[in-house]
């Protein structure tokens, strides 16, 4: 990151709450609560002394939220996949990201007693993608508005707490350039505020919204994508889903990935920064696929996400997408046990663990 940047980083600190320095005052544009951080009962992380705040959209004053998609594509129900991945990683996540389509009801009875767990309480980001054989278009002009009030009941009488949801994330490579389509840049974004603001009409008010970007330049580029975007009112936080593939090397790599054949995109970091100044960012899947012929290139790869992400301020949350069968490759942090060493120091950071996990 360069000198400009990381000025610009820290105006936007700035902006969100936060000092250049890393010590937050109070955030004042909106309601917060004061919560003494703690990490749970796994052994090894020490909880820390100092105080910190969380907003009410859940962005967190002191560091970044830490979490992570367990075992993904292994069939273990969520709560084991949990359970196994911080094992893993020595220490409790404090967010758990779950995935929902269609009729599907959420959160389950699983993943309340996740999130309530007193031995160590997470927050949720559900993942919703509301049909899979209903456009977008549909959506937005009410073909699926018994549905999402069939959700919203059964959210308001199971689950009162905050959590983050994300509606039909990564949408680029769904885009359909025909008007006709029902699939368009403009009906995504239709589709979006239609489901947000009728589950919020039928009292769901404790959603955090995020709207989520595929994180790769290739769909960025197109001259449609800044027309997917819903709107700041029905937005909470931005966020993006990039992976680690052969052209990049480092965090920053990671977050700003730029290609010559997307001549002009400045990155998706420096993008939201630009865009979306006042919203915190979620990286909310990113995973390193396994490099046979570089066996140390996950530990190396780790170690540069601990060194870097203090320069990234408007980073408020990174959700780790472990698996051993993504679509591109093995992204399990433990393959070898410099990887794992590098990513338990990454995951025991204090920058990662400063702020505790809201009751409600």
């Amino acid at each position: 990151m360069s000198r400009k940047d990381r000025i610009a980083g820290a105006a936007l600190a700035l902006a969100l709450g936060m000092s250049a320095c890393g010590r937050p005052p109070v955030v004042s544009e909106e309601p917060s609560e004061r919560v003494t951080a703690r990490t749970g009962g796994l052994p090894g992380i020490r909880p820390s002394a100092s105080a910190c705040e969380v907003t009410a959209k859940l962005i967190p004053s002191c560091g970044a939220w830490w979490g992570v998609a367990p075992e993904i594509f292994t069939g273990l129900p969520p709560r084991r996949a949990l359970e196994r991945a911080e094992e893993r990683m020595g220490r409790p996540a404090g967010i758990m990201h779950l995935y929902h389509r269609g009729p599907e009801l959420f959160p389950t009875r699983e993943e309340r007693k996740i999130a309530r767990d007193p031995g160590g309480r997470r927050l949720l980001l559900i993942n919703w993608k509301p049909s899979s054989d209903r456009t977008w278009a549909e959506i937005a002009a009410g073909a699926l508005d018994r549905r999402i009030d069939r959700l919203a009941g059964h959210v308001r009488k199971t689950f009162p707490e905050r959590f983050f949801l994300t509606v039909h994330h990564e949408p680029e490579d769904d885009v359909r350039e025909d008007p006709d389509s029902g699939m368009t840049a403009e009906d995504y974004s239709a589709m979006f505020r239609h489901v947000v603001l009728r589950l919020r009409q039928r009292g769901v008010t404790n959603a955090v919204t995020v709207m989520t970007y595929m994180g790769a330049p290739n769909w960025a580029a197109k001259p449609w994508f800044e027309r997917l975007y819903p709107g700041d009112d029905v937005v909470d936080w931005v966020a993006m889903d990039p992976y680690v593939d052969g052209r990049v090397h480092t965090f920053d790599g990671l977050v700003n990935k730029t290609r010559e054949e997307s001549a002009g995109w400045p990155g998706f970091y420096r993008w939201m920064q630009s865009r979306f100044p006042g919203k915190p960012i979620m990286i909310a899947e990113w995973g390193v696929f396994e490099r046979h012929g570089q066996p140390g290139f996950k530990e190396s790869f780790f170690s540069s996400v601990r060194r870097e992400m203090r320069d990234y301020p408007q980073i408020k949350a990174l959700v780790y997408f472990d698996s051993p069968r993504a679509p591109r490759g093995d992204t399990r942090f433990d393959t070898t046990a410099g990887g794992l060493r590098s990513f338990s120091d990454l995951a025991g950071d204090p920058y990662l663990q400063a702020t505790a996990v809201p009751e409600k």
